[in-house]
């Protein structure tokens, strides 16, 4: 073979290996990892629901428009798998006022269940247009709400113990059908020597009678 022409083919061989090598380059490039999805975005959704949930149980079906402050979200990791979301918002009652709350929840990443859930009424509600409302306590008696309470806990836990109601967390809120809704906190011994736990109570009472239509227990 002459010369010359074996060493253009050499020189061909070679260029061939060197281009193709960046195609195996290419090739054996790893796949982008897929995005991980945004959990803290999830907890606090999840969580802004069960307060949601929460507040229109506690504070009846007229509860309307509640809305949450997401620039005041923020969330916690605690031990083991579980988030912690804390924030604020505000709903309208049914007498119309918009009433500012904060709350706070924890979610567990696994199961997506949410535990703890609290909210906490951080002021007065902002009256609307209308008169504000003044309640009438001539039949109205805390005495009878908190029997009715202390026989639906007793319908509740059949072996309860000690049943406390704090006088000072009473508080009076218009309810539908021109009634009134006695709310306050106490704490309940499930069976005697367990540990107290708190409770929550709403009775709706018909405000021109004094007859306690209806409670609610939350513990």
């Amino acid at each position: 073979m002459d010369t010359r022409l074996h060493t253009i083919a050499i020189a061909l061989s070679l260029f061939a290996t060197v281009t193709s090598a960046p195609a195996q380059t290419e090739a054996a490039k790893p796949a982008e990892p897929t995005k991980a999805p945004d959990v803290g975005k999830k907890a606090g959704d999840v969580c802004e629901d069960a307060v949601a949930e929460t507040i229109r149980r506690m504070r009846g079906k007229g509860v309307q428009e509640v809305q949450f402050i997401g620039a005041q979200r923020s969330l916690t990791p605690t031990p083991g798998d579980e988030t912690g979301v804390r924030g604020e918002g505000r709903y309208r009652s049914p007498a119309g006022g918009s009433m500012p709350f904060s709350y706070s929840c924890a979610y567990n990443t696994k199961t997506g269940a949410t535990s703890g859930v609290l909210f906490r009424e951080t002021g007065t509600a902002r009256a609307s247009s209308e008169q504000a409302w003044q309640p009438d306590l001539t039949n109205v008696s805390p005495a009878a709400c908190e029997t009715a309470t202390a026989a639906a806990l007793k319908d509740k836990y059949p072996r309860v113990g000690r049943i406390v109601f704090g006088s000072d967390s009473r508080q009076l809120r218009p309810a539908p059908n021109a009634h009134t809704s006695l709310e306050g906190k106490g704490a309940v011994e499930r069976a005697p020597g367990m540990s107290a736990v708190p409770f929550e109570y709403a009775c709706e009472i018909e405000t021109r009678s004094g007859k306690v239509v209806s409670v609610k227990t939350s513990d």
